[in-house]
């Protein structure tokens, strides 16, 4: 058996993991790197493959599976029901923005949603002699991790994971046999996010500062979870103005409450997401930025979608405020307007009047959780850190081979990794 490394190996975007055993190769994940322009994980021929597994619909773990069904591919795909439904919504949204620049179109995302085959967690199912079984990640609504059976020996891939859960999420299962290969995320390997509570209570603080001087908090945020979380986290503290909620993140809220076995609290859900504002029309978003209140609209790092609007209005008083709760990427109009006070319309880069404040609500785990998450784990794997910026994942593997005692390495991109 072995392990080839399509992407993700000393980077953030476009995950692709290719396990190949006898005559069955499997995928785990296949996605893409949102830049300028797309860059995609290493190419492999559709006729080789006989399943994919998705871990998750974010776009750098979904958003390259399309290209595999160009030539009407019998290949079946493997996830959870909201992982479908949230893979075909964020993909049709990316073939809107990036159009030319991908290799496949509207027909082989249909094609890819027609090939999907729905599991529950902890639900075994075979693909010849691979055994597969999808765990709770904690890092979006159906998000899983991959446990793989194959030859006498077992792969646990992470995906993206989340060990402490949130508000809308239960925490990561991590009830699992012994494994033999570790294929881990690294993205905060390195760093210590802020705790949550504390995030949270200086995010309600700001949203009534704003609201109490007669303004308008404008926060942009993540179409899937992130929009709702911030809704949830609002209306747990107390906060009794009027919250508004924009964009995309309104289909998310229509899946989510389409599959409430996956959320924590389905009706604690239900409730405030059904109380929250949904705005529809142009007119409504023009009165919006004039009445004190929180508006809540992707894109999380203001590439584009109705934040762009808020935007330009908002940072146009000094009355209003803008917090930014996603990671804000190099070279996002999010990371200028975090870094530099800046906005960019109409031509023109102009300061932004609104007060700007940051806080960390990440899916991912921190470093202390990555630890805990190596703690859990029984038997004496293997370990791959991907996922991660090059120091990310070569510190990690480093400091993981000295404090347990397991082979870990940070593979590049196109690195086989044997498995006997």
């Amino acid at each position: 058996m072995k392990i080839t490394i399509l992407g993700s190996g000393k980077e953030v975007g476009r995950s692709g993991f290719l396990v190949t055993s006898n005559n069955t190769n499997i995928l785990l994940d296949y996605g893409v790197m949102l830049k300028r322009e797309p860059s995609f994980p290493i190419h492999v021929r559709p006729k080789d493959i006989s399943t994919v597994v998705l871990t998750h619909a974010h776009l750098d773990h979904s958003g390259h599976i399309p290209s595999l069904f160009l030539s009407g591919s019998n290949i079946s795909v493997l996830g959870t029901n909201p992982t479908f439904e949230l893979s075909d919504l964020l993909i049709e949204d990316m073939l809107k923005i990036s159009g030319f620049y991908l290799p496949f179109e509207y027909a082989d995302l249909n094609n890819m949603m027609s090939h999907s085959k729905t599991l529950q967690y902890k639900e075994k199912h075979l693909v010849n002699d691979m055994e597969i079984t999808l765990y709770e990640s904690g890092h979006i609504i159906g998000g899983s991790s991959i446990l793989v059976g194959v030859e006498g020996k077992r792969i646990f891939y992470t995906g993206d994971i989340n060990k402490r859960g949130s508000k809308l999420l239960r925490p990561a299962d991590l009830e699992l046999p012994e494994v033999d290969i570790l294929i881990i995320e690294s993205t905060y390997s390195q760093t210590e996010q802020a705790p949550r509570e504390e995030s949270e209570k200086n995010l309600v603080q700001f949203a009534h500062d704003v609201v109490e001087r007669g303004g308008t908090l404008f926060i942009p945020a993540f179409s899937v979870e992130r929009a709702q979380e911030i809704a949830c986290v609002l209306k747990v503290n107390n906060f009794k103005h009027r919250i508004s909620m924009d964009g995309m993140a309104l289909k998310a809220n229509e899946i989510m409450l389409r599959n409430p076995s996956f959320l924590r609290d389905p009706e604690g859900f239900k409730k405030i997401i059904t109380e929250i504002e949904w705005v529809k029309g142009w007119q409504r978003r023009k009165h919006l930025v004039k009445e004190p209140g929180v508006i809540i609209s992707p894109a999380g790092m203001l590439v584009g979608g109705t934040a762009l609007f808020y935007l330009q209005e908002i940072a146009k008083n000094p009355s209003n405020g803008i917090a930014l709760v996603s990671y804000q990427g190099k070279g996002t109009p999010g990371r200028l307007l975090l870094e530099k006070g800046l906005v960019s319309y109409n031509g023109k880069t102009k300061k932004s009047l609104a007060e700007v404040k940051h806080y960390e609500f990440s899916g991912h785990s921190s470093r202390t959780e990555l630890f805990e998450i190596l703690n859990k784990i029984k038997g004496n794997p293997r370990v791959l850190t991907v996922h991660g910026d090059d120091m990310s994942c070569t510190k990690f593997a480093s400091e993981i081979k000295e404090k347990y005692g397991f082979d870990a390495i940070a593979p590049d991109n196109g690195q086989i990794v044997e498995v006997n």
